[in-house]
């Protein structure tokens, strides 16, 4: 996925406006991050397609930092979660607590009653406590005791996940998988992109220290809300439709997958398609915009059997050669 390129000719009013204020959010972000420009523009869309994205790569390449930065370029409230061995589903959604002085049970929140929730090393964690985000992924909502408490709006989770061959970390299961709108895969840096790390650090760059590094709050919900406005209203004609569904029954297809790309994965291949091209300035979808966001929408939604992972064979190198095959609508 590459950057897209602002065009907000024949654009005008508040999806303009909108616009503008989510480039200026990627610019105040990458105050804060260097080189990790598809990882930006990925948050971006996510949060235009009330999705939620997994970030992975190996510790110490931004992951944590990369939501904290999105976080404080947006006037939205954020919790983090340290995912452990011993958490327990509880202390992410609350729970019910006794007070002795008026002798009744009283539901006290967790963590996840937030806008942006920060889950960070979300693998740390055994599948019960990871499952127990399932429901507010899905549902924006939390049940305890039977009664369903609404999560507030607009309610992102931004994951980040160490690869499995780490020692000390549990594979997401499937079903949580597929409610992650993206998957972004987190580089290690380019050398000249290390050097700025540096340099910045040199200069008294602190990490922990957001507002002295520059970045200030340039959008909210607002600015949002008009955007995914903007975005509901960008034209899909039936060739698309045609062209994205032709893909993931591709993946279904494939001898190198045990699992392919279900019909929710088209849904949000077609969503984050559309987003992208708003991005663009266009309100219009058009096939390139599916093949940008094919990888990391659609590389979690699929299985790799083991001979072709032994082989050395990735998902992405197989959704890349199934992108190559299908006949690109004219």
């Amino acid at each position: 996925m590459t950057d897209p390129t602002t065009d907000n000719a024949g654009h005008s009013g508040q999806p303009g406006i909108a616009r503008a204020s989510l480039e200026a959010l990627r610019a105040e972000i990458a105050k804060a991050v260097v080189g990790q420009d598809p990882a930006v523009t990925g948050l971006v869309v996510a949060l235009l397609c009330r999705g939620h994205v997994l970030l992975e790569g190996v510790p110490g390449v931004a992951k944590t930092l990369l939501v904290r930065a999105l976080a404080s370029a947006l006037e939205l409230d954020t919790k983090r979660v340290q995912f452990t061995p011993d958490l327990m589903p509880s202390d992410i959604t609350g729970s019910l607590v006794y007070d002795t002085r008026t002798a009744e049970f009283s539901f006290q929140p967790g963590p996840v009653f937030t806008n942006l929730l920060l889950a960070d090393e979300i693998n740390r964690t055994p599948p019960k406590t990871q499952s127990s985000l399932l429901e507010a992924m899905e549902e924006r909502q939390v049940t305890v005791d039977g009664t369903p408490r609404p999560l507030p709006e607009p309610f992102l989770v931004a994951a980040t996940q160490n690869p499995v061959e780490y020692e000390g970390t549990y594979p997401l299961p499937e079903a949580q998988l597929d409610r992650f709108l993206l998957k972004l895969t987190i580089p290690l840096p380019s050398r000249q992109d290390e050097i700025d790390v540096l340099t910045r650090h040199a200069s008294g760059f602190d990490p922990r220290d957001l507002r002295a590094a520059g970045v200030r709050p340039v959008a909210g919900p607002a600015d949002l809300e008009a955007a995914r406005a903007a975005v509901a209203g960008t034209t899909v004609s039936p060739e698309i439709t045609a062209y994205v569904v032709d893909i993931c029954r591709a993946t279904r297809e494939s001898p190198s997958f045990t699992l392919g790309v279900s019909p929710r994965g088209a849904t949000a291949l077609l969503a984050t398609s559309r987003a992208w091209a708003w991005l663009t300035g266009r309100d219009y979808v058009i096939p390139d915009d599916v093949k940008a966001l094919a990888l990391p929408t659609l590389r979690h939604r699929v299985q790799l059997r083991p001979e072709a992972e032994m082989e050395g064979v990735t998902a992405d190198a197989v959704l890349n050669a199934i992108l190559a095959h299908v006949p690109v609508p004219r």
